[in-house]
Parts: C-alpha cells; structure tokens; sequence
C-alpha cells in the first residue's frame, strides 16, 4: 500500500516509533499530509465552535501541577465558587448558543463526582443545554457507572476526561490519581454510550516521546475519542509550572498534524493557550486539521481569545468579499 492510501486509515495499533517519525517529519511534508487526511474525513471550511464554563470553581483536591484550581497551590490568587445554581448556567449557555457556539462544556473542580444534590444540579444543567439544541459536554473528574447511566440519561454528549500527558511523563506532573485511574474513568464513560473528549497538554517539559506516547494511548482507544483536546500550557502564578516558557507555536502545528495523521475521525479541538497564537498560526492549525475552537472570554479559569480576536480570524478565513457572516465556524 502507498503512503497516501495509508494515511487517513483507522488504526489502533500505532508505535511510538512510527508516531514520532511522523512528528519529525518536514513541517510542510508533515501538514500537507496531515491536510490531505483532514480533507478526507472532515469538512476543511468547518470550524466547530464550543464554549467552556467553570461551574465550580477551585478547592480540588488533586495536585497537577499545572492547575490553578489545586487546593495543593495556596500561592495561586484564585477566588473559590460553590457549583453555580442550573438556572444561570442555562442562561450563559444560551448566550453562547446566540454567539454560535454548538456545544457548552461545563466543569466542575471534582477529584471524582459525589451522588448529591451537587450531582443531581450536573444532571439537570445537562438536560437544559440539550433542550437548548446544543452538544453538552461535562468534566467531572473519576465517574462511577450509574453516575453515567444518568449522565447518559440526560442526554450528554460527551465526557471530558484528559490524560494531559504520556504515561511515562504524568507522575511528574500528577501525583493523587494514577494514569490507570485516568483510563478507568474513559471505559466506564466509553460502557455507558457516552463520547469521549480526550486530549493533553504541551510546553509542561515533557519530550517528544511523551507527546508520542499520549497519541499512541488515545490511538489505542477503540473507538477514537470523537473529540480530542490540544492544549497549550497557561503557565500561572503560584503553580510549580509558573516558570515554564512559552510553548513555541509550531510545536503546537506539528502536534496537531501527528494528531490528524493518527487519529483521522476526531475532532481535534484548539483549546487552552490559543490567546497565545496570533492569527496565522491558528490558520496553520486548522490546515494541520484542527477544526474547533473554545470561544469566550475564559477557559474554565485561564484566558482566551478575545471576542474581537476571534471575530478578526473567521473573517479571514471566509470567502474574499462576505459580510464576515460566511466566515468559516460562524
């Protein structure tokens, strides 16, 4: 078989060999491949729109070291919220809803989800947005199976449930929950007939291997996570990443790239650390086969692309001559 027909194929049984050889690539080898299986699976003039809401903030008991949520960080300026009451949730998803968002992520800063009345406001926030006519996604750290079951009930769309990082690299960045943890939740989310949204995080100090290794775990998953978060490190204040540099953006187009190459059917969603991109770069992820955006002010407590910013990008990317309303995502 030719290269060109194996790109794009299915498959679950990726190396770490081949993943990084492909991440090593050319840059202009690497995304006019990755170009050609985004085409091939996806609508290239989409660009999905979704918004993120913090629904309850700060206090969590896990220690990533990347969160300005951890209770770990006492340093991190970060005002805790109990979990917002379903009405003003439902109000903000339908102001996004209005912006052209199509799904509305809500999280909450969980270790793992407690029955409760908490658990039964999640469950009712879900039923809203669905009745909105929109995807509604939800993070909520580890999740029993009947706590699913309800999910699922309610008509969620998706679960959020991140690895951040390769296997080998996560008990420096993680130490409260194992990898294994981590998967377990995906299989009892994947058992209840839920989507999974399941991505990482660059610029933690991780090395390429790392980044393969992630791939090679979402890969793995039989399904694809039908959507896949990318995410760029928001170094913060009084977290034991504060000092991290800036993630140079190419590394963040060749990620993508490897991303399409290896996982041809998923969503692969430009999430934390896009208000670090200017607006060439961000059209260089989408013609690496990036296809959403998380738009608003903030994602969950970090900053995000300013509504004129994004408004600014779709224009761009809309056909010469348009009002801007035919801009791609709008």
């Amino acid at each position: 078989m030719s290269r060109d027909l194996a790109d794009g194929a299915v498959r679950y049984d990726w190396t770490l060999a081949e993943i990084e050889a492909l991440h090593d690539l050319a840059l202009l080898e690497l995304v006019g491949r990755a170009n050609a299986v985004h085409r091939r699976h996806h609508d290239p003039n989409r660009i999905r729109k979704a918004s993120l809401l913090s629904v309850k903030t700060g206090g969590c008991p896990e220690d990533c070291a990347y969160c300005p949520q951890s209770a770990h960080h006492r340093a991190v300026d970060l005002t805790r919220d109990r979990l917002m009451d379903p009405p003003a949730v439902l109000a903000l998803a339908a102001k996004a809803k209005a912006a052209g968002a199509e799904r509305f992520c809500m999280g909450a800063a969980w270790r793992q989800a407690r029955d409760g009345q908490e658990f039964d406001a999640v469950v009712a926030m879900v039923a809203g947005v669905r009745a909105l006519g929109m995807e509604a996604c939800v993070t909520l750290g580890m999740l029993e199976a009947h706590q699913a079951a309800r999910l699922a009930e309610a008509g969620l769309t998706a679960y959020n449930h991140n690895l951040d990082t390769g296997p080998d690299f996560y008990d420096r960045i993680v130490t409260t929950r194992r990898y294994e943890d981590r998967l377990d939740t995906l299989a009892t989310v994947r058992a209840a007939g839920i989507g999974l949204c399941c991505g990482g995080i660059l610029g933690m100090g991780e090395s390429v291997t790392d980044r393969a290794g992630l791939l090679q775990v979402l890969a793995g998953l039989d399904p694809h996570p039908e959507s896949v978060p990318i995410n760029a490190l928001v170094p913060v204040a009084g977290t034991p990443l504060a000092d991290r540099p800036r993630l140079d953006p190419l590394d963040l187009v060749r990620m993508v790239a490897t991303a399409r190459l290896v996982l041809p059917g998923s969503v692969l969603r430009l999430s934390a650390g896009r208000a670090q991109l200017g607006r060439e770069a961000q059209i260089l992820c989408f013609l690496a086969g990036a296809n959403s955006v998380f738009s608003g002010d903030t994602l969950l407590t970090t900053p995000n692309a300013e509504h004129d910013d994004d408004a600014a990008l779709f224009a761009a990317l809309a056909p010469r001559g348009s009002t801007g309303r035919e801009a791609v995502g709008a």
